[in-house]
């Protein structure tokens, strides 16, 4: 079984909905098992700045998938969302991304791990660490250390009894 960190997002529709909805999805994803969840976070969106805020949270789950499987499967559940991909960095009703797997590194087309802007993002970074505190890139670098850089981005906790109430 692998450590793997799962950034989930959504600023379409009920985005607390969407996002109580993909954590269940995860949850009964084959050979794997949800180990802890982030708090929920607001944050202003990153890109166009013409589009409503965004919801996030990280999840951190052990799994037997391998990476394209994983990423597969969270393209599912994005679909099942209704996702659409109308712009870069626009508005989403649900938004998937493998974070971090183990301690592998992969550069592909379609999947880079770690994911590429993890450590430039504050709606990435406090969920993480709030679940891993003490996490470190592969290159061992620890996520800690990007903190600062990320503190100007607006980001705070969202407290909503739909995602509290879940186990």
């Amino acid at each position: 079984m692998t450590e793997i960190f799962i950034g989930l997002g959504s600023n379409l529709g009920d985005s607390v909905a969407h996002l109580v909805a993909a954590r269940s999805a995860l949850d009964q994803l084959a050979n794997s098992r949800i180990t802890a969840v982030s708090s929920l976070y607001r944050s202003a969106p990153i890109g166009p700045q013409d589009q409503a805020d965004f919801f996030n949270a990280v999840i951190r789950l052990t799994s037997d998938l391998a990476p394209a499987a994983l990423l597969a499967a969270l393209q599912q559940i994005e679909q099942q969302a209704g996702r659409v991909r109308t712009r870069h960095w626009g508005e989403r009703t649900l938004d998937l991304d493998i974070l971090l797997y183990g301690e592998r590194v992969l550069d592909q087309a379609d999947l880079c791990i770690p994911h590429p802007r993890l450590h430039e993002r504050a709606f990435v970074l406090l969920p993480l660490l709030e679940i891993a505190a003490d996490l470190h890139l592969p290159n061992g670098q620890p996520l800690q250390s990007y903190c600062a850089a990320v503190s100007h981005q607006s980001i705070c906790r969202h407290d909503d009894e739909r995602w509290s109430a879940l186990p």
